[in-house]
């Protein structure tokens, strides 16, 4: 399997949300790569790496940082390629601090940006862009969604036959 993401986070204390994206990447097959690299602490590491992801075949790559780290516009100033910033909950602003830093990029450099600790749906959304150009991960991603979709229609039927005290017994708590 050739790998397809790049997958870089600012520092290990992001691996935990940042293991997210490499699960649903594996979920539909696609090869993946992980590094730690810091925008600030490893500026030319940083860039280095983006400017050689597209050469070496990457199809985009995700990036996770805390605080008010600049790592996924870093990264997207240094490649072509589709980058998705993952802003993490960290220190006192739990996560908005990333959240702005990652979102509020400038015309020209463009961060998808998911939500706060959103590294499942970056890990979506990657499947998603290297989908639209190979027909077997887009089934992957029909058949994904589709599962979604089912599940959803199943918890509705199970509220109809049960009522609402009974399913929130079946879920562990009460409507109270």
């Amino acid at each position: 399997m050739s790998v397809l993401v790049g997958i870089v986070m600012g520092s290990d204390s992001d691996l935990p949300v940042m293991k997210d994206a490499a699960k649903i990447l594996d979920e539909f097959g696609i090869g993946w790569e992980m590094i730690i690299s810091s925008a600030h602490r490893a500026p030319e590491k940083t860039a280095a790496y983006a400017r050689a992801a597209a050469g070496r075949g990457l199809k985009t790559i995700i990036a996770g940082a805390g605080g008010a780290a600049h790592l996924a516009g870093v990264i997207a100033g240094h490649t072509p390629l589709p980058v998705i910033g993952v802003p993490i909950a960290s220190g006192a602003l739990n996560g908005v601090d990333a959240l702005y830093a990652t979102v509020q990029m400038p015309p020209g450099i463009p961060v998808a940006t998911v939500a706060i600790n959103g590294a499942k749906n970056a890990g979506i959304l990657a499947a998603q862009i290297v989908g639209a150009t190979d027909p077997g991960i887009m089934e992957k991603i029909i058949a994904y969604k589709d599962k979604m979709a089912r599940q959803v229609e199943h918890k509705s039927e199970k509220l109809q036959q049960l009522g609402l005290e009974g399913y929130l017994e079946k879920m562990g708590g009460s409507k109270s």
